[in-house]
């Protein structure tokens, strides 16, 4: 289905009738959107899939589409849903982080997977790390700075005094680029 012509131009039209409705959606989500909703029609009425294909209506299917991304970010942001809790942009472990990035991306080869399951790992640590004051499993797993969240972060920022340039997206940009990899967009 997904080759036919039929199908490319639905999923066309309705990128640019969510654009019209100024929501972003990605190609991939909305042919998949289609695909199910043309076997569905086509499945319920008992039709072939070439003729289930006049039933669909890109504006519509718009519609459809907005209604839910705007009753997603609804619901979460009433329940504080879909935002992680961001440190301050100084936070000297989210520097750690950052920089990291760019000797992953050289040590793997630009394997993207393994860089991105790296940063993960490390952010997923740095919440646990900055929440374990109260976790007996971890006692004696931090070293000499122990517990003691702020001894750990002063301790991260005399082994790298100038943390702030890693908020700087130009530094950061420039580091990828020296590690002899780019990420750019198809």
């Amino acid at each position: 289905m997904r080759n036919t012509k039929a199908f490319k131009e639905a999923v066309a039209q309705t990128l640019a009738e969510l654009a019209h409705r100024g929501v972003t959606l990605t190609p991939t989500t909305v042919a998949d959107t289609i695909e199910k909703n043309i076997s569905t029609v086509s499945g319920r009425l008992g039709i072939q899939v070439r003729s289930a294909w006049r039933y669909f209506d890109a504006s519509a299917m718009a519609d459809s589409l907005a209604r839910s991304v705007q009753s997603y970010e609804e619901s979460s942001s009433e329940k504080g849903v879909g935002e992680a809790p961001m440190p301050p942009l100084d936070n000297p472990e989210l520097a750690l982080v950052l920089a990291g990035v760019p000797d992953s991306l050289a040590q793997t080869g630009g394997d993207l997977y393994a860089v991105i399951i790296n940063v993960a790992v490390n952010a997923w640590m740095a919440g646990h790390i900055h929440g374990e004051d109260g976790c007996t499993g971890c006692d004696g797993s931090r070293g000499l700075a122990g517990h003691d969240w702020e001894a750990r972060m002063r301790t991260i920022t005399e082994m790298q005094p100038n943390i702030t340039k890693w908020f700087d997206r130009d530094v950061w940009t420039a580091a990828v680029n020296d590690s002899g990899f780019t990420v750019t967009r198809r």
